[in-house]
């Protein structure tokens, strides 16, 4: 089950190795009953990827961080990703891509692609610089180009990841801002999504109302005086507000609420992600970024005349071109559009017209949200296919690593 419930099987058999030796055992255990095997992560995605009724291979006790030098870290496959910036933040690093899952295993957020909030700074899988994996014969093996291109989003159809190496950058803190914007303009082309480092815009289809959340470096200024009291020495920081009142409201809002009041200054990875993400259901679509404008008024409209309303905000993000042959922004500078429903919502009418709409502007499926491709849709859109099946051949000949959902995407 995942960490929502939408996503639920019956597995045959869970291992939970301890160590890589326990992942190789696991793997060839499972070939020598004729069973098929997916590796599982911390269940934060809404992916039907890891369901199985055969063999999961659960790395959430392969945590940990093996080794940190002066630009890379080597994190183990089921550390989160917020463990590894934590550990890192000890030694003045950081990992530069934030995720909006912090609870993710590192694994798991590479396999499908997982990335972060600007329009400069690549996903997690494009921080990647070697790997150490599992393959289907049960061999142990190190990520090489090509194959790393493979593996960036590997959707566990290649291996089991016992151990990934990330570039990591110099720890800052920086400030947030959250402020109204007109859609049109934060949506356009070198407006606020691509100006600033961080950034995301929140959107309520129906009424058009927009909020920009963006962060940058920390600008010295005059403190401020609290409303009606005296100038005291309020520093840098900034305190939060009442963090459950706001996640309480944001379980019913359908308009963007705000996060914060005024500036607010600390790590990134402390401060952007949202803490308190709401339970549901989601689908997430990569388009051109230049056609990001006209794909969210495209929606609106769709989804007006059909009278399927988006409940919640849709969220908006941008990000430049990834070489990882199966990332959905591969070889394009990328806008990122998601639709979340609420816990209990009938999701299916309404993802299936936001996939409709969206495929038909270029759009390519997150592999973490729901979705209806095929190996077909997959061979359109992606040309480094034939490629990635070649190393799979090679990896996993036997379709080890198999199931129902990753045989409709790349075939048998």
């Amino acid at each position: 089950m995942n960490w929502w419930g939408g996503q639920q099987c019956r597995p045959r058999r869970t291992d939970r190795p301890l160590d890589e030796a326990g992942v190789v055992a696991a793997v060839r255990r499972a070939a020598e009953r004729g069973l098929t095997v997916r590796p599982l992560g911390s269940g934060r995605s809404d992916s039907a990827l890891p369901l199985t009724n055969d063999v999961h291979v659960d790395c959430s006790a392969l945590t940990g961080v093996a080794a940190i030098t002066s630009d890379t870290v080597r994190a183990r496959a089921g550390a989160t990703v917020a463990s590894v910036q934590a550990a890192l933040a000890e030694r003045g690093r950081a990992l530069a891509t934030l995720t909006h899952a912090p609870l993710a295993t590192v694994a798991g957020a590479i396999a499908t692609g997982t990335h972060g909030c600007g329009g400069r700074i690549g996903s997690l899988s494009d921080q990647v610089v070697g790997m150490r994996f599992v393959d289907g014969t049960g061999r142990v093996r190190k990520a090489e180009d090509p194959e790393l291109d493979a593996l960036r989003t590997g959707l566990g159809a290649l291996g089991v990841v016992t151990e990934v190496e990330l570039r990591t950058v110099a720890a800052e803190e920086v400030e947030a801002h959250e402020e109204p914007v007109v859609a049109e303009e934060a949506l356009a082309v070198g407006g606020p999504l691509d100006a600033h480092r961080f950034a995301a815009v929140e959107l309520h289809l129906p009424s058009g109302e927009a909020l920009l959340r963006w962060a940058g470096p920390v600008v010295d200024r005059e403190p401020e005086p609290p409303a009606g009291g005296p100038v005291e020495a309020i520093g840098r920081v900034v305190t939060r507000l009442g963090h459950t009142a706001s996640a309480q409201w944001s379980a019913q809002r359908s308009r963007p609420a705000p996060r914060w009041e005024g500036v607010v200054t600390g790590p990134p990875h402390e401060l952007l992600p949202d803490p308190h993400p709401v339970k549901g259901g989601f689908t997430e679509w990569a388009l051109p970024r230049e056609a990001l404008a006209a794909a969210i008024r495209e929606l609106g409209a769709a989804t007006a005349t059909r009278d399927r309303e988006i409940r919640r905000p849709v969220e908006v993000r941008t990000g430049p071109a990834e070489t990882g042959w199966l990332h959905p922004a591969h070889g394009r500078a990328t806008a990122w559009i998601t639709v979340r429903t609420h816990r209990g919502d009938d999701h299916g009418p309404l993802f299936r017209l936001v996939g409709s709409v969206l495929e038909g502007m270029g759009g390519r499926p997150h592999w973490g949200g729901r979705h209806d491709w095929t190996a077909a849709d997959l061979a359109m859109a992606y040309p480094a296919l034939p490629d990635f099946l070649a190393v799979r051949d090679r990896l996993d000949p036997d379709r080890l690593f198999g199931g129902d959902h990753l045989e409709a995407l790349l075939g048998p």
